[in-house]
């Protein structure tokens, strides 16, 4: 039987370009089952999740719930839940972590401030503190959304925990079920797609190291979508693999074209110019769709380094 991720696998549809997009991320452990949109369908109370959406709208901070791998039919909610945020904006990246035995708490962080980058009131509120451990290697698994997730994410993640990764956690959405297992690493907020074991381990060691790996690469979830490519195209032409070394500085033009510059911490400068174009044939873009569709691409057309006085007079 065909899913959406095996004909995008079997149509070769490109990755780059396809990751959520957000400069913040909050995460909050809730075990036991989670329904399609789990913020409001699992056992967190539907009020708070309600509340949660709300009070992250607008603010650059995505929200998710995560819980460990396993089984999850009606495991009991610990005492005191792990809660993560991190900042994946290059020159102010950071992964901090937190307990609380009240999710509710969450309520009252700053979450403009948390989307620009400022975590102080992660810390007063909730202890919060910079996590010391290993990268953050979330894998999307929520099953009511795709199925794609559950069959071919819950594996991986349940192969990385018992291979003895640490900082292996299931994660409700990511967005692209086509491209399943989906995962997210942190701190660099860097996601990968039709992800493998041996693949992933390598990037989490890339990760340690302060750097990216660009195979699998969805993109880095700090840009929007032409930014992303424009962003993991300059790496392939230059063979740049720091993960803080390029930012997306600016872009210009609107679907189906755009010019983004890309722009090194030592001064060098890509414009990029980036085409909107349709995946065909048309196909599913998730398990159970009604409906045959053509998903957006991103597909670099030029990459071109400029001179900075040049970049900074257009």
């Amino acid at each position: 039987m065909s899913t959406c991720s095996s004909v995008s696998r079997d149509f070769a549809e490109p990755v780059s370009g396809t990751a959520a997009t957000a400069r913040t991320w909050l995460l909050l452990e809730q075990p036991g089952p989670w329904g399609a949109k789990a913020l409001t369908s699992s056992h967190l109370d539907p009020a708070l999740g309600r509340a949660l959406e709300a009070a992250a709208k607008d603010t650059g901070v995505r929200i998710a719930l995560i819980r460990r791998p396993g089984r999850h039919a009606d495991r009991r909610v610990p005492a005191a839940r792990r809660v993560y945020a991190a900042h994946v904006v290059p020159g102010n990246v950071w992964l901090h972590s937190a307990s609380t035995a009240d999710p509710g708490r969450l309520l009252d962080l700053d979450f403009a401030a948390l989307g620009r980058g400022d975590h102080r009131s992660f810390g007063a509120l909730l202890g919060g503190r910079p996590h010391d451990g290993d990268p953050l290697a979330l894998v999307c698994t929520n099953g009511k959304r795709d199925r794609c997730c559950a069959l071919l994410g819950r594996p991986l993640a349940a192969e990385l925990a018992t291979s003895g990764v640490e900082g292996v956690w299931e994660v409700t959405h990511l967005g692209g079920h086509r491209f399943s297992p989906t995962v997210l690493v942190l701190p660099y907020g860097y996601a990968y797609g039709r992800a493998e074991a041996h693949s992933l381990k390598e990037v989490l060691q890339g990760a340690r190291e302060g750097r990216i790996v660009v195979e699998g690469c969805r993109g880095s979830s700090a840009w929007e979508r032409p930014g992303q490519a424009a962003e993991l195209a300059v790496r392939t032409r230059t063979g740049e693999y720091d993960a803080q070394a390029l930012s997306v500085v600016r872009t210009s033009g609107a679907a189906p074209r755009w010019e983004v510059t890309v722009a090194h911490a030592d001064g060098r400068r890509w414009q990029v110019d980036v085409a909107q174009g349709a995946a065909l044939p048309p196909r599913p873009e998730s398990c159970g769709a009604s409906v045959l569709g053509s998903p957006a691409r991103m597909d670099v057309v030029e990459v071109r380094e400029v001179r900075v006085a040049t970049a900074l007079a257009s």
